[in-house]
């Protein structure tokens, strides 16, 4: 029936999706700069080699994300609460909870049954309550941020944030090191912050037994384990869960095109 393009551009990174009707064709995800308008058609050009197709094989392209009204071949711009569940939604269909956890917001959204978006809240503007917060901690413990999961999963000793600001438990985080903490605890007690976060914005919405979490902080199996443990539910998470959005996109394109 054709190929559809889903775009998504964040604030940190940008996720092209190339769809089929059935299977996710390529992917890729890339840091977004600067330029939104550069790094949609560096994207673009990065989904489509990946796949061996060409840009006129495409048949739609929707976009979503923070500068989605950049992407000069988009044919329609979607809000990302509505991309998130429509990929969630075909992932998992019995999911009707959305936990989102950006670089710049974290986000809980509420499905019906269809995978229709009831309602959805978002986290303060401050940094602690999105993957910015984690952004913070990495640079100030020289770790790189793909590794604070694992690295937390090591901890036996968490150490607890007083705060649930970003600026003060970066202020915080120094202190525990000079007073010895280590790195793991530490990454184990932001973990813990975050996931406090998570789970005020949840309950706030209400939550299912099924819910699902995206954005980069699904990739911290330790940010997963800790959300999963206060809220008392397992989550789901999708094979790459920085592409949902992306992923939304593409179907949403799709539908349009038949």
């Amino acid at each position: 029936m054709g190929i559809t393009l889903g775009i998504d551009i964040g604030s940190s990174f940008s996720k092209a999706v190339l769809y089929d009707g059935v299977n996710v064709l390529s992917y890729t995800i890339i840091p977004s700069g600067g330029d939104f308008r550069v790094s949609a058609r560096r994207a673009t050009e990065d989904v489509l080699t990946k796949a061996g197709l060409r840009e006129n094989e495409i048949v739609s392209v929707a976009s979503t994300g923070y500068g989605a009204s950049l992407v000069e071949i988009s044919n329609r711009t979607i809000s990302d609460i509505v991309c998130h569940a429509t990929a969630i939604h075909s992932l998992f269909p019995s999911v009707m909870t959305i936990i989102d956890v950006g670089a710049q917001f974290s986000k809980a959204i509420r499905l019906d049954r269809e995978g229709h978006v009831v309602n959805f809240l978002m986290s303060e503007k401050c940094a602690g309550g999105s993957g910015k917060f984690f952004q913070l901690i990495s640079k100030i413990l020289k770790v790189d941020i793909g590794d604070i999961g694992e690295l937390s999963l090591k901890s036996t000793n968490p150490v607890q944030f007083t705060t649930g600001c970003a600026v003060f438990a970066e202020s915080e985080a120094i202190s525990r090191i000079a007073e010895g903490a280590l790195v793991e605890d530490i990454l184990a007690g932001v973990n813990q912050a975050m996931a406090s976060k998570i789970q005020g914005l949840i309950m706030r919405l209400g939550i299912s037994e099924n819910c699902a979490i995206t954005g980069g902080g699904a990739k911290n199996k330790g940010l997963v384990l800790s959300t999963e443990k206060l809220i008392g539910l397992k989550l789901l998470v999708p094979d790459e869960p920085r592409i949902t959005a992306a992923l939304g996109a593409a179907i949403i394109a799709y539908g349009a095109s038949l």
